[in-house]
């Protein structure tokens, strides 16, 4: 039996994976995986997603270059979902030019934005 056969996958094959800075312990973002982004990961030492929405592996940073350098992977009791500790290349995890996903905190029955964007997502993605 491979490693990879001990992850409780869900019913489409994914397992959700916590992305978490290895220096500060912030929790960066969390993400899905299928079995080849979750060896793919391992073998390249970056993190490697499946995209639901482009249905597709996504490789951290392939067109930002905000790649988040694998340090290690864990995986929780009930071996359905995995922790990566990484580093973040550059600062940036998050789409919005933030430095982690998690940028909105409920506050007085409201969510409101506590993290500065670091860097205007179109200088770093240009127009999609």
């Amino acid at each position: 039996m491979s490693w990879l056969d001990e992850v409780a996958w869900n019913a489409q094959g994914l397992v959700p994976a916590i992305a978490q800075d290895a220096a500060s312990g912030q929790v960066l973002t969390l993400a899905w995986m299928n079995r080849t982004a979750l060896e793919a990961s391992l073998q390249e030492g970056r993190a490697v997603y499946w995209s639901r929405s482009r249905n597709k592996l996504w490789r951290k940073g392939e067109e930002s270059g905000h790649v988040q350098r694998l340090l290690e992977i864990r995986l929780d009791c009930d071996a359905d979902c995995v922790l990566l500790q990484v580093e973040q290349v550059g600062g940036i995890a998050c789409h919005t030019g933030r430095a982690r996903c998690f940028y909105r905190r409920l506050e007085d029955g409201a969510w409101r934005e506590t993290d500065p964007v670091l860097r205007d997502p179109q200088a770093i993605y240009g127009t999609r």
